[in-house]
């Protein structure tokens, strides 16, 4: 072999291992991935608690791994808009055991556990792991904690830990950043807020809830709080799961499992006011007929985001087709009556009855102050076909529609199935969170008397570019 050839292929050989033991290179997010990294909470400040409550095999662990590593290092990516750390950080990482922690944590983040080559093929990049990591004693190939080069110059400290190691092992200490791969105790997820709060450090999950409405899931799909966020990733947002894997896995699960690992839903009590598949009421997005009648409904943001939703409405088989949503919070009426006109400012917008109240800053009606932006609000607000605004009615309605097939979602619109997914039934009430395209759902559906074709005849139709709740984009829909 020539000198030229043998020099090729050493450099051939340096820069594989340079993309091996550099796997943050490749980390090119998902948009859910990255609506995750870069979390707000319902008053769109930063969430320092957040959950990714994820089907299985979308990329949910090696999300978590990623941002340990840009946190550990210092290195962030351009796109990142998420908690950053300027210095040297302490952080945890932690599974269920010591065990699953090695191999799934551990793993992701280092390499596969107890090969010497694999070592450095995680998601830190092997160069800036500072000499060798502590083993923890009586279990094999397991690391206790190493130390990470950090962009200041200084080094951060990486911690493994698990759960049953008890809450005792998880006290007294300040802790910059935890990431909790399976899901926790109660306790142990306490002891990590207290740990994050000495520090005013940040806590996120990534788990599989297997099982069902837990403590810690209920207080994210429930009583979500100040800066907190909960994400939701199905098969459908993993587009490296081609259609014959997801049959194959389907196939090989339990009935009852099937939502859980496919949609990360709650397998357990979770009470959901809408038990239908979703894929039945998913259709591809295809052009509406100019004599579909259209119309929006909305639901006001106070404490939580302004949500609309526009229906068009097939007379002939009295059914519903969800043809695009929005959702956006910390905003003001006049940003979200430009997102409404967008969509086609001929089309009626029917309201809730807080519609009445008084803005706190203008004095004015919130429902005029859209009109004042020249959104086409209906002339009172919502009120059931048979009279009155309770909620059970208009329920009960969007339900026997979606069990009768009149009831349609073009399947592009994944904030309002997100929703879908939470939206449930506590001691028999539905729970107010996570509600407002729910919320806004019905008063269209209800309130079909107001649809209109009204569209000009000579407005050329177009598929208009969407952005959603977190600025990520939607495919068009037609107005």
């Amino acid at each position: 072999m020539s000198n030229k050839a043998e020099k090729a292929i050493e450099i051939a050989e340096k820069i594989t291992d340079l993309y091996e033991t550099n796997r943050l290179l490749e980390y090119e997010p998902y948009e859910y991935q990255k609506r995750f990294h870069d979390a707000k909470d319902m008053s769109g400040r930063l969430a320092r608690q957040r959950l990714l409550m994820a089907a299985n095999k979308t990329g949910k662990t090696f999300c978590g791994a990623s941002e340990m590593a840009f946190h550990l290092t210092g290195r962030y990516p351009e796109w990142w808009q998420g908690a950053r750390f300027s210095r040297p950080i302490t952080a945890w990482a932690a599974g269920n055991t010591t065990a699953n922690t090695r191999d799934i944590v551990q793993a992701e983040m280092l390499g596969e556990p107890g090969d010497e080559d694999e070592f450095g093929k995680g998601s830190i990049p092997k160069q800036y792991i500072v000499g060798t990591p502590l083993r923890m004693p009586g279990v094999p190939n397991a690391y206790q904690s190493l130390n990470v080069k950090h962009v200041s110059g200084r080094n951060s400290k990486l911690i493994f830990k698990s759960y049953e190691q008890g809450k005792m092992q998880w006290m007294g200490k300040a802790v910059d950043v935890t990431w909790l791969d399976e899901e926790p105790p109660q306790d142990i997820y306490s002891q990590a807020l207290r740990a994050a709060l000495k520090s005013g450090g940040i806590v996120f999950m990534t788990f599989t809830p297997e099982s069902g409405m837990t403590e810690v899931v209920t207080q994210f799909m429930t009583k979500l709080g100040q800066s907190q966020a909960l994400y939701h990733a199905t098969w459908d947002d993993a587009i490296h799961l081609d259609e014959d894997v997801k049959k194959e896995i389907l196939a090989a699960l339990p009935p009852h499992e099937r939502d859980m690992r496919s949609k990360g839903i709650p397998v357990l009590g979770s009470g959901l006011v809408f038990p239908v598949s979703e894929d039945d009421l998913k259709v591809e997005p295809f052009a509406l007929p100019e004599y579909w009648p259209r119309l929006c409904g909305i639901d006001f943001g106070w404490d939580h985001p302004t949500a609309a939703v526009w229906i068009a409405w097939d007379r002939d088989t009295d059914t519903i087709y969800i043809y695009d949503c929005y959702r956006k919070s910390a905003e003001t009426p006049v940003v979200h009556s430009a997102a409404i006109r967008e969509r086609g400012d001929w089309v009626p917008v029917v309201w809730p009855h807080d519609g009445s109240q008084h803005d706190k800053g203008s004095g004015k009606p919130l429902a005029e102050l859209y009109r004042k932006q020249n959104v086409n609000m209906a002339h009172k607000h919502f009120e059931n076909p048979n009279g009155g605004i309770s909620v059970e009615p208009g329920i009960m309605d969007m339900l026997q529609r979606m069990q009768t097939g009149r009831f349609k979602v073009f399947n592009y619109l994944n904030l309002w199935f997100e929703e879908l997914r939470m939206y449930h039934r506590k001691e028999g009430k539905i729970v107010k969170a996570h509600d407002d395209l729910m919320s806004a759902t019905r008063y269209a559906s209800q309130s079909l008397k107001f649809a209109s074709t009204g569209r000009p005849k000579k407005r050329p139709r177009k598929a208009i570019n969407t952005y959603d709740y977190y600025g990520s984009y939607q495919e068009g829909a037609y107005v």
